[in-house]
């Protein structure tokens, strides 16, 4: 049985054991990806549009890595109607999204990735206010029942959590490529384990948001998590490594990989989807007069729009909002669903990408 009860602080690490030629070389790859993924995600006009949409891609794939699995149809459907969810698992992806969404306000407009921050992310995640647990962790054991690791005591937590925030931003602590950094972190933060709950799905947040804060991304649409879905056994494997033989390289290789195929993946879809995009605005700016940009940046937010979101985004009437997406669903763009008595549109171009992008990608 192994046990650890105590957790080392990652600065005591040799920042030399990741300069390697195999380390740098997945590194530079990782990073060229990442830059495209920027460069091509900066080019969509309007940002809220990727935060939506890849937003619940990565809200629902990390969602599945904790067992919690919900359809994209379920997931859109209860996007647009948050008072009618009937989906318990879709509930909680959509406040996956939201804990992203109040993480990357809290680090843009402070610069700084804190413990406070974390603790909200997570409180919304769970809604409650617990904090940290006051109990010992869930042990961690392999397929034969037997304990392989046990979480620090919760008299330790603050302690490593505040430990961990200095080294997330204090630069002059561990001078390594924020990529490196990043895979440590998301380590030290499993190892911890400081909830009673959602420390997984916390931990993957402070991924996106840690390249957020380095400027490596202008808004979160890097999505780890369906490469985590695709190697789940490779993930917890190489976590566990690290804890019995300090195979850190191990564990800042695969974490390279997952941001270089990832980042790859995020380029075709935002490519895809900004196609769409353009094919739609210029179709429907020849066929309506009542085209307009604010139309096309609903339609393209909201995989699932409604007449409320119509009137609300263009300020029209309940009336002319419900014309418009008849008229579009009439010419092929949209089509038209009902959920108890309220009527929704699916926009055909946008959910064709997102759900072909996760059937090709196997999740």
């Amino acid at each position: 049985m192994v046990t650890v009860k105590s957790v080392p602080g990652l600065t005591r690490l040799d920042q030399r054991r990741f300069e390697t030629p195999a380390i740098l070389k997945r590194l530079a790859a990782a990073s060229r990806q990442l830059a495209e993924l920027k460069g091509v995600a900066d080019s969509i006009p309007h940002q809220g549009i990727l935060i939506n949409t890849l937003g619940m891609q990565e809200a629902k794939d990390s969602s599945a890595i904790e067992n919690i699995v919900t359809t994209h149809d379920e997931l859109f459907r209860d996007a647009a109607f948050p008072n009618e969810l009937v989906s318990g698992p879709a509930k909680e992806v959509l406040r996956y999204r939201q804990a992203m969404r109040i993480g990357f306000e809290a680090v843009t407009g402070s610069g700084l990735l804190t413990v406070n921050h974390i603790v909200e992310i997570q409180a919304e995640l769970e809604r409650n206010s617990a904090g940290f647990r006051k109990v010992p962790g869930t042990t961690l054991k392999d397929s034969a029942g037997r304990v392989v690791y046990t979480p620090p005591e919760p008299s330790e937590i603050i302690a490593l959590m505040t430990d961990l925030e200095r080294f997330i931003n204090d630069e002059a602590l561990f001078e390594a490529d924020p990529l490196i950094k990043m895979a440590l972190i998301h380590h030290q933060f499993e190892t911890i384990h400081p909830f009673y709950d959602g420390n997984g799905r916390t931990g993957r947040i402070i991924n996106i948001l840690y390249l957020v804060k380095h400027g490596l991304l202008d808004t979160p649409v890097l999505y780890m998590s369906r490469y985590i879905v695709r190697t789940k056994p490779d993930y917890y494997r190489l976590l566990q490594s690290v804890r019995d033989d300090d195979t850190w390289e191990e564990w800042v290789t695969y974490v390279l990989t997952a941001v270089e195929e990832t980042a790859r993946e995020g380029i075709a879809t935002v490519i895809a989807i900004r196609a769409a995009l353009l094919d739609t605005k210029h179709r429907i700016r020849d066929a309506f007069r009542f085209y307009s940009q604010d139309l096309i940046n609903n339609l393209f937010t909201h995989p699932y729009t409604k007449i409320q979101f119509i009137e609300r985004d263009l300020k029209v009437s309940r009336l002319t909002a419900t014309k418009y997406l008849d008229a579009l669903t009439e010419a092929g763009f949209l089509e038209k669903r009902k959920v108890g008595r309220s009527n929704y549109y699916i926009n055909v171009a946008l959910t064709a990408i997102l759900t072909r992008d996760a059937m090709v990608t196997g999740t």
